[in-house]
């Protein structure tokens, strides 16, 4: 019997358990770190009244201060992360392991002392004068976190005194983050009663997601209603997280406006490494692209032989036309995916058949898993690990690739310092995105009847659906609600109607109704420690077009350039990034007009399958 689900990952290199004394010995090193760094902290406190104007016999002695305090916040932070992700894996998989909270519970604490004694540094960089920063940066060590020390500095004006930062620090813990977890908690715990193959059971929230992608429109349907009602039920409690972390957000900005405004876009644009600028133009590039994208959607639509799609259709697969509508078994479409990555360079289909050889993905189907995808790496190892919920659907083949894409971005920057690895948001998903479009343009290729050309179509313009339609809803959404939210929390209902505005205004025509519950079950509203994650998809989606517009022009050297590129996203801004390997500008319109343009064929093309095989 062929099984389709996905296998499940290998911690046990990390740790063999949430009780391992690894664990303790990494947290014991840990404090022993911070305990020097307090004691370094010391000497740079006495500095920080006049660090702008240090005599420089002061200087000397303060650049070496915040030598040793880089080190030892690195090393320490290497620490504590590995075993916060290691413990943030456990409970993706099963969210009601009682030893993983525990475990994510100790840590809490250990963020606080190791935030808290991180700030006299930032605020020695951020506050410094230009002199003490180049200095500080001259050596061997500390070179490599030139542009994360720059970048730093250009939001200097925000900064709170560092008793204040102090402050907002060990609030946060038990304030904006455990608002975050109870999110977390209450999705992996969450139940829906769902009807399939004549049955009624009641399922985890991440077995119910999946059945949005089953064949039948009417699965999808009432899986999509279940994971509503399931939602619903705690309607009261997901209001107050997401007023509350919103809120801690909406005063952070207020209390850091004391020299100029601080806009609640400023801290997502700025840790996706791009301006405010470069964002305007995205965004008002997906408008005018959305009638290209309610196109796609109508056709989608026609393809099933009705109007419209409806919320529930966002993971649908093909509509059995008489093509080969199986589901994919996990090996098959792992090889699949090896192959299409290994059409651009065998490294890469080495890479992909790496990553499942030594139990580096996790894709088995469980009853306690949350839902979603994601790639994480664990500090000590540099591995990768990919986390998702594999059943067989070719929108699961595609979140595979777009996690494998993740996986090889970490992959390819893992001999860099810490500080030139952070690449932020939008520029993470460079590498994903193109993943995802390899992997279509290979199944396209292998596609032998107009059947199976529309399933791989298909596919192609639900990325062009999802990234020009879906992700700027989210976006919308959020920023009319932070808008709102600055001048009182909103009732649950009032997040229902903004969440079906947001819906009308981008699908149009295309949509059968909208998702009022949307604003609940998305987990990235609710992540504590950014905003806004959705326009980094976004960005992603069109900057790795036009990354694989070059795919032709770069010819043998594209890979060695793709590579050269991926290195840099972590040392540069995205502006920067594209002005030196695409020789292009990002915050001129034009670029993101240029790249939708090319989008037009896809559409088409798939409007002509549609006619040729629906009529």
């Amino acid at each position: 019997m062929t099984n389709f689900t996905g296998p499940s990952w290998d911690l046990s290199a990390v740790y063999s358990g949430p009780t391992d004394p690894g664990i303790d010995e990494d947290l014991n090193a840990f404090s022993r770190l911070l305990d020097r760094l307090e004691s370094t902290d010391q000497r740079l406190l006495k500095l920080l009244p006049r660090i702008g104007a240090l005599e420089p016999e002061e200087l000397s002695c303060g650049v070496a201060h915040a030598r040793e305090a880089f080190q030892l916040i690195n090393d320490a932070e290497t620490l504590l992360r590995n075993v916060a992700r290691f413990a943030s894996c456990l409970l993706s998989v099963d969210g009601q392991d009682d030893e993983a909270h525990k475990l994510q519970g100790r840590l809490e604490a250990h963020w606080t002392r190791l935030h808290e004694l991180q700030a006299p540094l930032t605020q020695i960089l951020d506050r410094a004068a230009d002199a003490f920063v180049e200095d500080f940066l001259a050596s061997d060590s500390t070179r490599a976190a030139t542009f994360s020390v720059t970048h730093s500095r250009s939001r200097r004006h925000k900064l709170l005194p560092l008793a204040q930062e102090t402050l907002v620090s060990a609030l946060s813990q038990d304030g904006v983050h455990a608002w975050g977890r109870l999110y977390t908690q209450l999705s992996g715990t969450l139940q829906c009663t769902v009807q399939a193959n004549g049955t009624t059971r009641d399922v985890g929230l991440a077995e119910a997601a999946s059945l949005t992608q089953d064949a039948s429109d009417s699965v999808r349907k009432d899986a999509w209603k279940a994971i509503n009602r399931a939602w619903n039920a705690h309607i009261d409690t997901c209001a107050a997280a997401i007023n509350a972390i919103s809120g801690w957000r909406l005063e952070l900005c207020k209390r850091r406006s004391h020299e100029q405004e601080v806009h609640f876009l400023d801290a997502p644009a700025h840790a996706s490494h791009i301006d405010r600028r470069t964002l305007d133009a995205l965004m008002a590039t997906a408008w005018e692209a959305a009638p290209l994208a309610r196109r796609a959607a109508t056709a989608m639509a026609r393809a099933c032989r009705k109007q419209r799609i409806g919320p529930w259709d966002q993971r649908a697969p093909a509509p059995d036309l008489g093509g080969d509508s199986s589901r994919i078994a996990f090996d098959a479409g792992l090889d699949l995916v090896a192959g299409a990555y290994g059409e651009v360079h065998p490294q890469l289909g080495d890479f992909v058949r790496m990553m499942a050889d030594r139990n580096w993905i996790e894709g088995a189907v469980k009853p306690r898993k949350s839902p979603g995808a994601y790639c994480t790496s664990f500090p000590k190892s540099r591995a990768p690990r990919v986390y998702m919920t594999y059943s067989g659907s070719r929108s699961d083949l595609t979140v595979l690739a777009h996690e494998l894409g993740h996986a090889f971005h970490h992959w390819t920057m893992r001999d860099l310092p810490d500080s030139q690895r952070d690449c932020g948001m939008s520029l993470a998903e460079t590498a994903s995105t193109f993943g995802e479009a390899i992997t279509r343009d290979a199944l396209f290729q292998l596609a032998a009847t107009p059947e199976q050309q529309l399933a791989v179509a298909w596919e192609d313009c639900a990325a062009i659906v999802g990234f020009l339609l879906n992700i700027p809803t989210r976006f919308e959404f959020e920023r009319n609600f932070y808008e709102r939210r600055a001048d009182r929390p909103l009732l649950p209902d009032e997040l229902k109607d903004l969440m079906c505005d947001a819906w009308l205004k981008w699908y149009g025509d295309a949509l059968e109704e909208p998702d009022p519950m949307f604003w609940a079950g998305k987990l990235h509203f609710y992540i504590s420690s950014i905003s806004f994650y959705n326009f980094p998809y976004l960005f992603g989606f069109l900057f790795s077009c036009a990354v694989h517009l070059q795919r032709q022009a770069w010819g043998g050297d594209f890979f060695a350039r793709w590579r050269a590129l991926l290195r840099d996203t972590g040392r540069m801004t995205a502006e920067d990034l594209a002005s030196k390997h695409l020789d292009t500008d990002i915050r001129e319109p034009a670029f993101w007009k240029g790249v939708v343009r090319s989008l037009e064929n896809r559409v088409r093309r798939f409007e002509r399958i549609v006619t040729d095989v629906v009529g």
